[in-house]
């Protein structure tokens, strides 16, 4: 290429590129035209807009500010009506307040007015009393002078002429008071023990001194005898019981007086039995078992009747004495059913009366505590039963329940005057304690010897199996009067002389008999 040529298309180069920004300044200029163009359209926009919501928001805040006055006004409206209506109750208050002013006003004045008056009544009668006294004095003194009699010697005799009056009258309401009190409070006394020997409701138990075990067969009867005997010889050695091997067919007894023993020789020859190896250590080791296991029966025992009875906190060595006396026997009675029927009886008597219920029959559960140890000859089940009572730190209540049991001990409380009427009425039910026959008949030969003893008895009988005795009188030598004192004399004398369960009811029967024939 040329030199022109070059120069011509470097000219046509600059020519090109200074058309391009002529016209490229051109549409930037129009762009920038139209843009100016549209932010004053967007800001005259906004200043309506603004002004559009300025005006809105200045009305609604005119009408927040109406209804806020408007509810202000109302409520202080409301409150000018409370306070009105608040000051038109005082007003009302103060009205009534001074009425009522006025109405004590005129009271105290009328109060006033009948007290003066009142006064002036009491200061006539006052002088008309004196006088009255003056007059009477005057008459008084003029009856003395004709009567000769002061005022006191005619008030003393006045008063004897009544008293001899009215002595027979007396005597006859004293006495009928008495037999009325006597019948009610009887009536009242059998209603209250029939309602506790209900509610009790103790069964009638009766122990014996065999005990018979079964055998299987009649050859573990040479088991137990053992070779030349040694078996029953070590047996009876270890237990204290008898063992007795007869011809009854697969039985052989147990005999012995004391129950424990009795029962540990039942529980190890019926494990013998069962084990089938008898032979003197054998036995020795059975015998030890049953101990245990009585030991262990004993103590559940006693610590399921402290429970059923609902009483709580006693000594352990109490509550097995306790279970002990299952297995002691008094006249044919058991010494813990008699126990818990006397806790019982005891129970329901101190409720009808108010008293502890459960310290009534805490005491009478213990009553007979004494029998449940083996006692020395000189001292009796009641010495100690209170020994035991206090060495495990009962209650001073129990304790005079269990020697009020003598006679020789006056009880200190009637929760042991409870437990004794307890006591007498469940050793002296029906069926409750057996006795021989000899001691029965032997019984009612004495009551009715005691009876004949005196004079002027003319026959006496003894009935109701020695509870009472009726003692017929010559009517000659014994007067109505004398009967009374005789029967007194014969209930002192069985009471010295005998010992009785319960109570036996002495009647004296005097008959007069006039008889004239007619010829």
């Amino acid at each position: 290429m040329s030199i022109p040529e070059i120069i011509l298309a470097l000219i046509a180069i600059v020519v090109g590129v200074v058309v391009g920004y002529v016209l490229h300044k051109s549409v930037y200029e129009r762009n920038l035209d139209q843009a100016h163009e549209t932010a004053q359209g967007i800001l005259a926009d906004a200043k309506k807009q603004a002004e559009t919501d300025t005006k809105e928001a200045l009305l609604e805040a005119k009408e927040e500010s109406h209804r806020y006055r408007s509810k202000i006004e109302g409520e202080l409206k409301h409150q000018r009506a409370e306070v009105q209506k608040q000051e038109d109750r005082v007003l009302q208050r103060e009205e009534a307040l001074d009425r009522k002013d006025n109405a004590f006003q005129k009271r105290e004045d009328a109060l006033e007015r009948k007290e003066n008056k009142l006064s002036a009544e009491q200061q006539k009668l006052a002088k008309l009393q004196q006088q009255a006294d003056s007059l009477i004095e005057k008459r008084q003194a003029a009856v003395e002078e004709a009567a000769a009699l002061s005022k006191e010697d005619a008030q003393a005799q006045i008063i004897s002429e009544a008293k001899a009056s009215l002595s027979e009258e007396r005597a006859k309401m004293i006495k009928e008071s008495h037999r009325q009190a006597i019948e009610e409070a009887d009536k009242r006394a059998k209603d209250l023990v029939v309602q506790a020997i209900q509610r009790s409701g103790a069964d009638m138990v009766s122990d014996t001194t065999v005990t018979v075990v079964t055998l299987p067969n009649d050859d573990m009867k040479g088991r137990i005898i053992g070779r030349e005997g040694r078996n029953i010889r070590t047996f009876e050695t270890l237990t204290g019981i008898d063992l007795i091997i007869d011809d009854t067919p697969e039985a052989v007894v147990l005999s012995g007086f004391d129950p424990i023993r009795r029962e540990v020789a039942r529980l190890a020859l019926e494990k013998l039995i069962q084990d089938g190896r008898i032979h003197p250590a054998r036995i020795e080791e059975m015998v030890e078992k049953g101990r245990k296991e009585l030991d262990e029966k004993i103590q559940d025992l006693g610590e399921q009747t402290v429970f059923d009875l609902g009483i709580h906190s006693m000594h352990p060595a109490l509550i097995k004495l306790v279970g002990q006396m299952n297995y002691r026997v008094s006249y044919g009675q058991n010494v813990l059913t008699h126990a818990i029927e006397v806790a019982k009886l005891s129970g329901i008597f101190a409720a009808e009366l108010g008293e502890d219920v459960t310290l009534a029959k805490r005491a009478g559960l213990l009553h007979d505590i004494g029998k449940a140890v083996e006692n020395d000859v000189e001292d009796s089940h009641i010495q100690s039963g209170v020994e035991l009572a206090k060495k495990y730190k009962e209650s001073p209540v129990v304790v005079d329940a269990i020697a009020a049991q003598t006679d020789t001990h006056e009880p200190q409380s009637i929760i042991s005057e409870l437990v004794a009427a307890a006591d007498t009425i469940s050793a002296t039910r029906p069926g409750a304690r057996s006795d021989s026959l000899e001691s029965y008949i032997h019984r009612l030969e004495r009551l009715e010897t005691i009876a004949n003893d005196f004079d002027g008895v003319k026959q006496s009988f003894a009935i109701q199996a020695g509870r009472e005795v009726r003692v017929i009188v010559k009517p000659d030598k014994i007067s109505d009067l004398d009967a009374v004192t005789l029967a007194h004399d014969i209930k002192q004398r069985i009471e010295s002389d005998m010992d009785y369960p319960g109570h036996i009811k002495v009647s004296v029967i005097r008959e007069v008999r006039s008889v004239a024939y007619a010829k």
